[in-house]
Parts: structure tokens; C-alpha cells; sequence
């Protein structure tokens, strides 16, 4: 049995740690919180107490971390992977952080003998918990090839998108886009709402044009039921590291940077504990001085 070894047990980690297991993977743990990977001692994963354990104990790390200081502290801190004097030397890290981090920890990484293939996941907790995440990785075509079945078992949806660092950018991508979209879709509902077009018509009219698709129904479901989910929202940082790049770059992102201050006035005014339609919807209230309920 392949031994795998995962680093980073939180809402999405352990839904794809999960996973592995149900593949028939052999699975050793690491997170900072122990409590985090109870769920997955219990259906078999071995705990370790460090990365460089994780690494010496198995054949392949994956991580899913919620930070670039963490990748960082992962890779080349103290009782970090590069301490590993046997076992795993290849890296895949699934964790939402900027390009420049996962390249420089590659470049100090890969004098040690390690070699990293980059990830992003599309999806939320329930997307990885069912094996239904859209997966992307960069680096190494042999590699990502050659792993196909571990990625399958966390993902319906896998591809490659070229070189090492890639895959966060699509994920910065994908966040930006979604932070539009979402602010887009709950401005043009309100003000049809005061013209006399209910949300649930608009939403009807949207499935029956060539707008339609599944992000753009969930977002309508979600405004039309006013059912905000409460959870930490990831879009914000993902789309600030989007817009930092775009500033290094000299890329000007207007919409981007608008939608991005969605996100500042949900912080301002408590109203980021819910998933990004909610934050949307009760900041365009804000902005626009109604009151609905969350």
C-alpha cells in the first residue's frame, strides 16, 4: 500500500485527506492543531509531529495551508520537510498562497534534493469532503501525470497549466473573477428587485440564456432564499494577492479592485462571517442603506 503523507488537517485538508484514505492510500498527518486530524486518526491516518516526520514516514506530501508564512514554515522551518533525511522527496501543495512564495521555497527546496509540483483547488469544504473539487497543478508534466490516481481521488476535474507557480495564479484567477461576479450579480438583482423584477424571474431569465451556468445558479439560488451560509470567506485573500501581483506587474484592475473593497466594508461592519454571496448581498444593503435579513 502507498503511503501518502498530508500536512494541514482544516476544512478543505481533511476532506481531501479523507479521500485518500478511501482510495486505500496509507496516510500520515500533520497539523498544528492535533484536534484538526481526529477525525482522520479515526479512519486509520497515523499522526506525526512534525513535516520532516511526515516526510521520513512516507512517499509523497501533499498540504493544504492556509497562509504563505506556513508553506514557508512547512518547507524550511525548524522540523520542516527540508530536515528530512529519508522517505518522501516530492511535494505537492494545494495551499490558496501567491506565486512568489511557492517558487522561492522550491528554488531553497530543490537544493536539498526535493522536487514540488504546485496546486490550487476550486471548491469548497463540501467539494472536497465529496471528491468533487476542480484540481490544478503546475510543475513537472511527468510527475503530474504519473500521480494521476492520488489527484483523481481528491478531484473530478484535474489539469495542468504549465509551469511551477501556475496553478496559483489560476486559483488568485478564479477568486478575482468570483468577487465580480458575486458583487455584479447582487447590484443588477436589487436594482431589478426596485423596478419590479423578483429575484427568482431574473434567475429563471439567466437558465434559459447563454449567461446560464452552475456558479452563476448557485450565486442566484443563494440571493433569492437569503440563506448566507456562515463561514470564513478565503476570496478576499485570494484576491488580494491577485491584486498585489497585478500592481508588481503595473496591471490595472479596476473591477477587481472595486469588488476587493467589498471585502473591507463586510470587515468594517462584521458582516464577513458568511460565504462570499452573503457578503455581497449584506454589503450592497449597507451600501445602499436596506435592510434585509441575513
Amino acid at each position: 500500500m502507498k503511503i501518502l503523507g498530508f500536512i494541514g488537517t482544516g476544512g478543505m485538508g481533511s476532506g481531501m485527506a479523507a479521500n485518500l484514505i478511501k482510495a486505500g492510500y496509507g496516510l500520515v498527518v500533520n497539523d498544528l492543531r492535533r484536534e484538526q486530524a481526529r477525525g482522520l486518526e479515526g479512519q486509520g491516518a497515523a499522526f506525526k509531529d512534525s513535516p520532516k516526520a511526515v516526510a521520513e514516514s512516507c512517499e509523497m506530501v501533499l498540504s493544504m495551508l492556509p497562509y504563505n508564512e506556513a508553506v514557508r514554515v512547512v518547507g524550511l522551518g525548524a522540523g520542516g520537510l527540508h530536515e528530512a533525511t529519508k522517505g518522501a522527496k516530492l511535494w505537492v501543495d494545494f495551499s490558496s498562497i501567491d506565486k512568489k512564495t511557492i517558487v522561492g521555497v522550491n528554488n531553497e527546496l530543490t537544493k536539498k534534493g526535493w522536487t514540488i509540483l504546485d496546486g490550487s483547488a476550486g471548491g469548497v469544504e463540501e467539494a472536497a469532503a465529496a471528491g468533487t473539487l476542480s484540481l490544478w497543478l503546475s510543475g513537472s508534466k511527468a510527475l503530474f501525470d504519473e500521480h494521476q490516481p492520488v489527484f483523481k481521488a481528491m478531484g473530478n476535474k484535474v489539469l495542468h497549466v504549465g509551469e511551477l507557480g501556475n496553478a496559483k495564479l489560476v486559483k488568485n484567477a478564479m477568486a478575482m473573477f468570483a468577487a465580480v461576479q458575486h458583487l455584479s450579480l447582487a447590484e443588477i438583482c436589487a436594482w431589478l428587485k426596485k423596478g419590479g423584477l423578483t429575484e427568482e424571474t431574473f434567475r429563471t431569465v439567466l437558465k434559459n440564456s447563454q449567461q446560464d451556468s452552475v456558479a452563476i445558479d448557485r450565486i442566484c439560488e443563494i440571493i433569492v432564499s437569503r440563506k448566507f451560509k456562515p463561514r470564513k470567506s478565503w476570496m478576499p485573500k485570494d484576491v488580494g494577492f491577485g491584486l498585489d501581483m497585478a500592481r508588481e506587474m503595473e496591471v490595472p484592475m479596476p473591477f477587481v479592485a472595486l469588488a476587493y473593497q467589498m471585502f473591507s466594508i463586510a470587515q468594517a461592519t462584521g458582516m464577513d462571517g458568511y460565504e462570499a454571496t452573503g457578503i455581497a448581498c449584506n454589503v450592497y444593503d449597507v451600501i445602499t442603506g436596506q435592510k434585509r435579513g441575513v
